[in-house]
């Protein structure tokens, strides 16, 4: 997370009576300086079972923290959750603030609606772990209400490096499919669906950038924030049988007219904060842009802010998807971060690209749950707050 670059913290939206759908405001914190974002961890691992996959979990938090309010017991407890599409659990914190954390936490003795449950909950990132047990509880999210929701409660954070201990979220609410559950636990998403609540069962993010208000739609989208229509293509199987990512069949990418990849797959992940290409790849694309020096081989690149730099386009379903070099560099002062780092993802998920909040800043992308695809539309950027409910 760099100096000037948006991370953002939430307030609730209003909600009325009956909406068409349900807005949960992204604003703004302070982010890191270049020093501390390479200092910090990086987070993935692959667990698998029997030779398949039960959990993947990537989850990359040095570029900006987007997290919202999620409220857990009766009478609810209001705590920050970055809403992860590329994970299926929700976990919050059950530790009490003190020297190791000074976050919000989920107490479950203040709650007249908990129900023990005791299993223990594992996620391994690729520093450590994130552990703690099951429970059960209300748990609220946006506007709907998800009574007797089997969640985790996390007493150890290690997996989470810095990232935890300098972040603002108290946990992670993943909005994956249902085979990448850990455990197998009903996910938010599935809860949110099987609920009959949501209008559509669709969801979008918008996030901000430069000062702007970022915003998770639940139940449909914000025409406030997009122009046209939607290009959609098929959410696919994140390997043979199983739904996991939100995954499509990747065209190509192109710099400067020239293919620089042979991966054809690809996931939007909002919990990634920047571009992961495979490494065999992350080399031809710094040298077709040009102009790099690095700053931890292989993984991170800065660059001049002021010189000219090609378009990066990704072909996705026959349409083209640009990054301009504003979109795909982040600031810091003089100097500026290539948003796009090396990543290999491990077969048989991978190889694959993660198009994460770099991506999804210069795109408005549409998570349809009922049709298993995604919705791409040329994005409204705004320099004001988002409305806090719809017109």
């Amino acid at each position: 997370m760099l100096a000037k670059l948006a991370v953002a913290t939430v307030a609730a939206s209003a909600v009325d009576e009956n909406p068409a759908f349900h807005t949960i405001q992204l604003n703004q914190r302070k982010p890191m300086t270049i020093a501390e974002r390479v200092a910090m961890k990086r987070s993935v691992r692959v667990g698998y079972t029997a030779g398949a996959p039960t959990s993947i979990v990537i989850n990359d938090y040095q570029d900006a923290q987007y997290y919202g309010p999620i409220s857990v017991g009766t009478s609810g407890q209001t705590l920050e959750v970055i809403y992860d599409t590329g994970s299926s659990n929700l976990w919050v914190s059950n530790i009490k603030p003190g020297i190791l954390s000074r976050h919000s936490y989920y107490n479950h003795a203040k709650s007249s609606t908990y129900a023990a449950n005791g299993t223990k909950f594992e996620i391994l990132y690729g520093s450590g772990p994130v552990a703690g047990f099951y429970s059960a509880d209300t748990v609220q999210i946006g506007a709907y209400a998800l009574p007797g929701y089997t969640f985790a409660e996390v007493n150890d954070t290690s997996g989470l490096g810095a990232a935890y201990a300098i972040g603002k979220f108290d946990g992670i609410c993943g909005m994956g499919w249902d085979d990448i559950s850990v455990d197998g636990v009903k996910t938010p998403l599935r809860a949110l669906i099987d609920s009959g609540k949501l209008a559509e069962q669709v969801f979008a993010f918008y996030l901000g950038s430069g000062g702007a208000t970022g915003e998770l739609v639940l139940g449909g989208v914000n025409p406030a924030h997009y122009t046209g229509s939607f290009a959609t293509v098929p959410v696919t199987e994140t390997v043979p049988g199983k739904m996991g990512y939100w995954e499509f069949a990747l065209d190509d990418i192109m710099v400067g007219g020239t293919s620089v990849t042979t991966c054809r797959k690809a996931i939007i992940d909002s919990g990634t904060s920047l571009l992961a290409a495979p490494t065999s790849d992350i080399t031809k694309i710094v040298k077709a842009i040009g102009g790099m020096i690095p700053i931890l081989p292989g993984k991170e690149w800065i660059i001049s802010c002021n010189t000219a730099g090609p378009d990066i386009d990704f072909i996705i379903g026959g349409n083209t998807y640009t990054l301009t070099k504003a979109d795909y560099v982040i600031p810091d002062e003089s100097l500026c971060l290539f948003g796009m780092t090396g990543l290999d993802v491990p077969a048989p998920a991978g190889p694959l690209y993660i198009l994460g909040d770099v991506f999804m800043r210069a795109h408005y992308v549409k998570f349809d749950v009922g049709n298993k695809e995604l919705g791409f539309a040329s994005i409204v950027k705004s320099d004001k707050k988002v409305a806090a409910s719809p017109a």
